[in-house]
């Protein structure tokens, strides 16, 4: 189950990856767009990576804690990018349900 404070976890450590200063107003990566941009990036590569793991370890050429590993990175980042996506969908839902 993804919790807030997993969630809240997740975007600290996007935000310290990404060089944003505390109390900047933008941080040095371009703002919020760009730290999608990123996170949707490594999600990919991680499943990319993990795909390339698998096949490795059919073809004999890499050990399976390597393609655990590899698997379990990718699972870790799909729920960051699932758990920022719903949060998004219920801030949207949240503004839409306020009174003009």
């Amino acid at each position: 189950m993804i919790t807030p404070l997993a969630v809240a976890k997740a975007y600290a450590a996007a935000q310290s990856q990404a060089g944003g200063a505390a109390g900047a107003a933008e941080p040095a990566g371009g703002g919020f767009a760009d730290l999608l941009k990123s996170a949707m990036n490594d999600a990919v590569h991680a499943s990319r990576n993990a795909e390339t793991q698998m096949v490795k370890q059919v073809q004999g050429k890499a050990e399976l804690i390597d393609v655990a590993t590899a698997i379990s990175a990718a699972e870790t980042s799909l729920e960051t990018v699932m758990a920022v996506r719903d949060q998004v969908i219920s801030a949207y839902q949240e503004i839409m349900r306020m009174p003009i």
